[in-house]
């Protein structure tokens, strides 16, 4: 099972201000606690957190699934199974 990892990148740096890994096992669970920033791009983007936790359970489904970038912060943020 793939652990979700959501990384903040700002300033256009290549190192991550915030890395935020989230075990696929407790996926389900551990939604209510991902930080409130990370959440609210998520939704933004049209990110469903159930469907996150099916993908994990799939052991096909590894990488980047999806790069949001907030041009007005200059910030990045990476979600990825891994």
């Amino acid at each position: 099972m793939a652990n979700l990892k959501i990384r903040v990148f700002k300033d256009g740096s290549i190192d991550p201000s915030t890395t935020v890994t989230i075990p696929g096992g407790i996926l389900k669970v551990a939604s209510n606690l991902i930080p409130n920033r990370a959440a609210m791009k998520l939704r933004e983007e049209g990110v469903d957190l159930d469907e996150l936790s099916r993908l994990a359970d799939n052991p096909d489904a590894q990488g980047e699934l999806v790069t949001i970038e907030d041009h007005d912060k200059n910030e990045r943020v990476v979600i990825a199974l891994e």
